[in-house]
């Protein structure tokens, strides 16, 4: 049990690395390079390779489809734990979700700051959408297929 709640909660605190992706195509947005630190060319595992934008753009959309995919199968698995420790997972994860973007912030600059809490608004009102959407689809009447 200890050893599925650590394997969780470090698989759950995985997307938190999503948000300094840009927004774009795919799954957690277009990761064109230029903004997103040089990882695909410059450094990192694929900086010797030498590759295209196009091989860039596929291994791009290959990893999102991964890292959705893991989020499923954290979620599927915390479905399983009891109801307070889903409530506690959760609550620590958003803790340190809140505790990444102010260290975050803390290194920006005052009009990255301003940029920075922009997007952060925006992807608030976008969860808020999400929740409100999902909520209103749960109430729907299961169709018979």
């Amino acid at each position: 049990m200890r050893k599925t709640l650590i394997a969780l909660m470090f698989a759950a605190a995985l997307p938190t690395v999503a948000m300094a992706m840009p927004e774009g195509e795919g799954p957690m947005g277009s990761m064109d390079g230029s903004r997103h630190g040089g990882q695909m060319h410059g450094k990192g595992p694929y900086s010797q390779l030498d590759l295209t934008h196009e091989q860039r753009e596929q291994i791009r959309k290959i990893m999102g489809k991964q890292m959705l995919e893991r989020k499923q199968l954290v979620d599927k698995y915390l479905e399983k734990l009891p109801p307070a420790d889903q409530k506690a997972l959760k609550d620590e994860m958003a803790a340190r979700h809140q505790k990444t973007e102010a260290e975050i912030r803390a290194l920006l600059k005052p009009d990255q700051q301003q940029k920075f809490d922009a997007i952060q608004k925006k992807q608030a009102e976008r969860k808020a959408e999400w929740d409100q959407f999902k909520a209103w689809k749960a109430q729907q009447p299961q169709k018979a297929q």
